[in-house]
């Protein structure tokens, strides 16, 4: 795990999620012009990943199938477990934390947010998606009240465009509004994105 401290009175609590074969140091790149009142923690999925880095799933599961809410619960069960013992041991007030996903991490930064909702105050949604399996939860409207921060490339041959765009509606039956960034580029963050999420997370 990667952490950055804060020096803040009051610090809060930003959790940074990678992608499928990335580790701790992939979500780096998004945090230079972040508030400096996060105190922030980038974890390791726990699943070797193949060829290299790792998954929020096990590495056993079929690559070509999505992942769902079957295949991420567990390791969004251990994240939980994470972030409270860590914030228990360095004194950090953990409540409510803020969530930020790219890709596989984006789908993990739902998950979290529809099954914590009362713990996940912001979420930071880049080049994403919803797992399938949580119907019956959205229907729930776990999300009211939280507005979401959603970016994807309109080129993203990853994770199609179309997906994105219907994430989003299922987001919104959940409850949430939508700050939504598209951009044209492929599966990444555009600079104008990355102002917009900046922004985003500022208050």
């Amino acid at each position: 795990m990667r952490v950055r401290k804060s020096k803040s009175v009051n610090p809060r609590l930003l959790v940074l999620l990678h992608g499928w074969t990335g580790d701790e140091n992939s979500m780096w790149i998004f945090t230079r012009g972040l508030p400096s009142n996060y105190w922030m923690i980038a974890p390791r999925a726990p699943h070797a990943a193949d060829p290299s880095g790792f998954s929020w799933r096990p590495s056993q599961i079929s690559t070509f199938g999505w992942p769902s809410l079957e295949t991420l619960l567990p390791a969004a069960e251990g994240l939980i477990k994470l972030i409270d013992e860590y914030s228990a041991s360095v004194k950090l007030d953990a409540l409510q934390f803020d969530l930020m996903g790219f890709s596989q991490g984006a789908a993990m930064t739902n998950l979290m947010g529809i099954l914590h909702p009362h713990r996940v105050r912001k979420m930071g949604v880049l080049a994403g998606f919803v797992p399938a399996g949580l119907e019956d939860l959205i229907a729930q409207k776990p999300l009211a009240g939280k507005n979401i921060f959603v970016a994807h490339g309109t080129h993203d041959q990853m994770i199609p465009i179309d997906r994105a765009r219907a994430s989003m509606a299922f987001l919104e039956q959940a409850g949430a509004q939508i700050t939504y960034c598209e951009d044209e580029v492929g599966h990444k963050l555009s600079a104008n994105c990355l102002r917009s999420l900046e922004t985003y997370l500022k208050d």
